[in-house]
């Protein structure tokens, strides 16, 4: 028996993606034929139907979805199997394949990666933006070295994802200057369910640390009234800029506009057992690496370097 190769796998895995032979083709670069040719080989090899041809389109049969699966996992191995014999070279060259989610990624993470390309310049960092869910599917799936979050792992991906805090910061309810909030500076807890509100989507890391402070303060989220809803905080702070909605908002992300006078951050006062106290939000920031996977030396050195920053107090 010759046995399946790597060039036959990723054919197989081009097919199986497209569902078609000459897309695929297309894809790697080669003939239509040799794409036929390596399916066909396989298919003799093992004696089974990768796909089912049914007129001028083809299925993928049962063992081409076994297959499928397989085929990935060799895949993603021999893929950072690559990357790191490539990194033994002291970390001269390589890639660093980072998720973020939104308000890190804007906000707190490119002084950490211009840290750490000023260490390592021949080091290529891809670096993708999403909400706090996306990118913990994404780091569980490996399609991350890490992962980086304001909001909480869900339970389902707790045993996949092992997660610390790197970071930290407040989130604050901010207006802008037609909100009669904007001359008080100052607010009563049980003012919250008096005004106009625009909040992030579902999944997103500002969204949770909001709705857990709401309910640490006695206030259900349909207590409040949601005019609008968005998927960046950009387009919330946008949002109340000109108009009379208050948010519940990262302060990195309003620096600028509140040193400017154009926002102004509200503190709420009092609780519904007491008065007095003063409500604030303080949320962490949470490193977030697969369980099992191989981790390369570059995403190690990048991790001590998040971890080394908590030591020193830079967070």
């Amino acid at each position: 028996m010759a046995g399946m190769t790597l060039e036959q796998l990723k054919i197989f895995m081009a097919v199986a993606q497209q569902l078609h032979f000459t897309r695929a083709a297309e894809e790697l670069y080669i003939t239509q034929p040799a794409v036929s040719a390596a399916i066909h080989n396989l298919e003799q090899e093992y004696g089974v139907k990768l796909f089912h041809r049914i007129g001028r389109h083809i299925e993928i049969a049962e063992a081409g979805k076994l297959l499928q699966v397989e085929a990935r996992k060799i895949l993603d191995q021999v893929s950072l199997t690559e990357r790191g014999l490539r990194e033994l070279n002291n970390l001269q060259r390589g890639e660093l394949k980072l998720g973020s989610s939104l308000t890190i990624g804007n906000y707190w993470l490119p002084s950490k990666i211009s840290e750490f390309k000023s260490r390592y310049p021949g080091i290529k960092i891809d670096c993708s933006l999403a909400n706090t869910e996306e990118i913990c599917v994404g780091t569980a799936t490996g399609q991350f070295d890490l992962g980086l979050v304001e909001g909480d792992v869900k339970p389902a991906l707790q045993n996949t994802l092992e997660y610390e805090i790197v970071g930290s910061d407040r989130l604050q309810i901010v207006v802008g200057q037609k909100h009669p909030w904007f001359e008080w500076g100052e607010i009563d807890l049980s003012q919250l369910t008096q005004t106009l509100w625009v909040m992030r989507e579902p999944g997103s890391g500002t969204q949770q640390r909001f709705e857990e402070a709401l309910q640490n303060w006695g206030i259900n989220l349909s207590e409040l009234d949601v005019i609008l809803v968005f998927n960046s905080g950009e387009m919330t702070k946008a949002a109340i800029e000109d108009g009379v909605g208050a948010i519940g908002i990262s302060e990195l992300m309003v620096k600028k506009e509140i040193q400017l006078g154009t926002l102004r951050a509200i503190r709420v006062i009092g609780n519904r057992e007491g008065k007095g106290a003063i409500a604030e939000i303080v949320r962490p920031f949470f490193k977030l690496k697969h369980r099992q996977r191989f981790q390369t030396a570059l995403s190690k050195v990048f991790e001590q370097m998040l971890i080394s920053s908590i030591l020193d107090g830079s967070l």
